[in-house]
């Protein structure tokens, strides 16, 4: 009987033992909330940071500090504009510590090879005369103020009023009623948005789409046109609201996936 009895005693405590352990490890793998820190001197601000095994995602301020929840084995995708995105495994060390220091690789844009002509024969004379030169006026060498932009046709807006008809009024008078300025002002519209789309590419780059909310490549350009068309993305992009810009994406990606599946 006292046999019996050390048996299940030992049996009993090895269970135990057994339930501690495996209740630690279960309580290790939960998620809690990390801090982190960019560490590069400047540009620290804005930078994306996504949990792509939880979809959790958050945006650096303006100390480059983030907090963001992941557990063990947990992978972050870090990506800015100005630096390389990297990728970032949670091991058991970093969530022991619950904090991650991140440094990043500067984003250097290479030019393409530049080729320098006319090529010189070394006959002086002959060489002057094939060299063309083009005087430009430059308002800061002259120093008084002057538009520098792209020039673009001024719309006339239609008024109405008791006077002579110009040849500029009836010119602007045709071009309401045939339509060309409301296609000027499309035209425009597209443009500035088309702009718009291409930043937010290179800003959060389309593997950070794929992952963050399923959205595939090649409909890449028309989910942020759809954006555009439902929210107030444009303004909030160009504003440096980047946390309304994801709550953005987050909500039309929602749609838009139920729409690609429907297709």
């Amino acid at each position: 009987m006292k046999l019996i009895k050390s048996v299940l005693l030992i049996g009993i405590r090895s269970l135990l033992i057994i339930g501690i352990f495996w209740f630690s490890v279960a309580a290790d793998a939960q998620e809690k909330s990390l801090n982190g820190k960019i560490t590069n001197v400047k540009d620290v601000e804005g930078i994306h940071i996504l949990n792509t095994s939880s979809r959790f995602n958050t945006v650096t301020n303006s100390q480059g500090e983030f907090r963001i929840r992941a557990k063990p084995m947990d992978t972050l995708l870090v990506s800015s504009i100005a630096y390389i995105p990297e990728q970032i495994v949670i091991t058991q060390e970093i969530y022991s510590m619950g904090f991650i220091s991140i440094t990043l690789k500067d984003l250097v844009n290479e030019l393409d090879e530049v080729q320098l002509g006319p090529r010189l024969s070394g006959n002086l004379e002959r060489d002057i005369k094939n060299i063309k030169i083009i005087d430009t006026i430059n308002f800061d060498d002259v120093g008084i103020p002057g538009f520098k932009g792209k020039p673009e046709e001024k719309i006339v807006p239609i008024v109405s009023g008791i006077g002579l008809v110009t040849a500029m009024d009836v010119e602007a008078l045709y071009k309401h009623l045939s339509g060309y300025y409301r296609k000027l002002k499309l035209q425009r519209k597209w443009e500035s948005e088309n702009v718009v789309v291409a930043r937010m590419i290179h800003y959060y780059t389309p593997q950070f789409f794929e992952e963050a909310y399923s959205i595939p490549e090649d409909r890449l350009y028309d989910f942020l046109l759809f954006c555009m068309e439902t929210t107030s993305i444009k303004h909030n992009f160009e504003a440096e609201n980047y946390s309304l810009v994801l709550d953005s994406f987050k909500e039309q990606s929602k749609e838009y996936v139920i729409r690609l599946k429907e297709k």
